[in-house]
C-alpha cells in the first residue's frame, strides 16, 4: 500500500487524506461515519441487491422521460441512471445484458487497482510487451514494440487503457491478473457478480466476427483481411450468437449500480478510487456522446465502447459514467445500443438527450430543495 500511496503523489492530483475524503467522491452528501461502516463491510454482491430494495423510487419525470427518449428512437437501447447518493435507479431495459465492448475495460481496470490494493501487484512494476502482446483495431501501444519487446509501467498500461481505450494495454493488464478469469475472480470477491469482461480483447473480436485469434491478425490488416474472407452466412451466424448472448454482456443497471458503488468508495481504497475516476475523466473518446449533452458547470468521468459494423449497422455503441452537477450531486449513467442501424449524429443525439433528461431532474430537485 505505501507503494501505491506515492504512486498518486506523484503528480496524479491530490491524495485523498482519509475516509471522509473517499465520502466526498459521492458528492458530498455521505457522511464520515457511513464512509467508515462502507470501509470496513466488504462489498458483496448480496449487499449491493440490499442496498438496491432499500432504495427509494427513481423519480417519476425522469422514468417517463426515459421512456420517451427511448421509443423515439425506435431501437433496442439499455439506459439506466442511478442517483449515487439515494440509491434510486431510473432505466428503460436495464436490468437484460447488452454487449460492453470497451466498457469492460473499466472492469479490467478496477480489478487491477483491487489487486495493487491488496499488495498484489505493483502498480509500479514493469512489464514487457512483446509481438505475442499485439492485439487488434486500436492499439498505438504496439507500435512501440521491437526487436527486444517495448517496457512499460502497469500504470500507463492503465493510462493508455482508459484514456485511450488502447486494446493491447489491456489485454496486457487482464494477463497480469491471469486473465479473464483472474479478472472475473476478483470482480466477484467484490461484489461485482453482473459485470463481466468475458475474453481479452482481442478473442473478443475475433469470435464476433467468425474467426479464432491468430497472431498474425495483431499486424498491420491482417484482422480485417481475415475477416472480409470470410463466407457471409459464417460471419452472420457469429454476430448472430453475439448479439444473443454477448461475452462481454452486462445490464446498464448492474453498471450504474457498480459505477455508483466505485463513487461511494466502497470498491477500492480511496487513493485508487480517486486516480481511476480521473483517468476517467481524462477519456479521449466519446467527446459527444453522453459529455456532449452536459450543460456548463457539469463534468464526467466515462467510458465508451464501440463495437464491429456489419451489414450497416454498429454493434456495442455504448457510452457509461459518472456525471457530476455544479453542486457536486453525482449519477451514474448508462446508455447501451445494441444493434443500431441509425446514422451516427441520431446516436450522439440520442445520447446526449440522456444527459441532458438527468440535468433537467437535478433542477426539479434543487428548486424542490430550494422552495423546501
Amino acid at each position: 500500500m505505501a507503494q501505491w500511496v506515492r504512486y498518486f503523489r506523484g503528480g496524479r492530483g491530490i491524495v485523498l487524506g482519509g475516509l471522509v475524503a473517499a465520502a466526498a467522491l459521492a458528492g458530498g452528501l455521505v457522511s464520515a461515519d457511513r464512509a467508515v461502516r462502507l470501509a470496513s463491510a466488504p462489498l458483496t454482491a448480496a449487499r449491493l441487491e440490499i442496498q438496491r430494495k432499500q432504495a427509494p423510487p427513481a423519480p417519476a419525470a425522469l422514468q417517463a422521460r426515459l421512456d420517451e427518449l427511448a421509443a423515439a428512437y425506435g431501437e433496442e437501447v439499455g439506459i439506466a441512471v442511478t442517483d449515487v447518493t439515494q440509491g434510486w435507479t431510473a432505466g428503460v431495459d436495464h436490468e437484460r445484458p447488452y454487449p460492453q465492448q470497451s466498457v469492460s475495460k473499466l472492469w479490467v481496470a478496477i480489478a487491477v487497482m483491487k489487486a495493487a490494493d491488496e499488495g498484489r501487484l505493483d502498480p509500479y512494476g514493469w512489464v514487457t510487451l512483446t509481438e505475442e502482446d499485439r492485439s487488434v483495431f486500436y492499439q498505438p501501444v504496439s507500435y512501440r514494440i521491437g526487436a527486444g519487446g517495448y517496457a512499460t509501467p502497469i500504470s500507463d498500461l492503465l493510462r493508455r487503457a482508459l484514456v485511450e481505450s488502447d486494446n493491447a494495454a489491456n489485454d496486457k493488464l487482464m494477463r497480469e491478473l491471469g486473465g479473464p478469469e483472474g479478472v472475473a475472480a476478483t470482480l466477484e470477491g467484490m461484489g461485482l457478480t453482473g459485470v463481466k469482461v468475458g475474453a481479452y480483447e482481442r478473442d473478443l473480436q475475433a469470435l464476433t466476427a467468425g474467426l479464432v485469434w491468430q497472431a498474425d491478425y495483431g499486424i498491420g490488416w491482417n484482422f480485417q483481411a481475415a475477416r472480409e474472407a470470410l463466407p457471409m452466412a459464417t460471419r452472420q451466424a457469429a454476430m448472430d450468437a453475439y448479439l444473443a448472448d454477448p461475452l462481454d454482456g452486462a445490464a446498464p443497471g448492474e453498471v450504474t449500480t457498480a459505477l455508483a458503488a466505485l463513487s461511494r468508495g466502497e470498491l477500492l481504497s480511496p487513493q485508487s478510487t480517486e486516480w481511476l475516476i480521473g483517468l476517467m475523466a481524462q477519456a479521449r473518446t466519446g467527446p459527444r456522446r453522453l459529455k456532449g449533452g452536459l450543460p456548463a458547470g457539469w463534468t464526467i468521468a466515462h467510458k465508451t465502447g464501440t463495437g464491429q459494423d456489419f451489414r450497416g449497422a454498429s454493434v456495442g455503441i455504448n457510452d457509461v459514467g459518472l456525471i457530476t452537477a455544479p453542486d457536486g450531486h453525482v449519477y451514474a449513467v448508462a446508455v447501451m445500443m445494441r444493434h443500431t442501424r441509425k446514422p451516427v449524429p441520431e446516436r450522439l443525439a440520442f445520447m446526449q438527450a440522456i444527459t441532458r433528461a438527468v440535468a433537467e431532474q437535478w433542477m426539479r430537485d434543487d428548486a424542490f430543495q430550494t422552495a423546501d
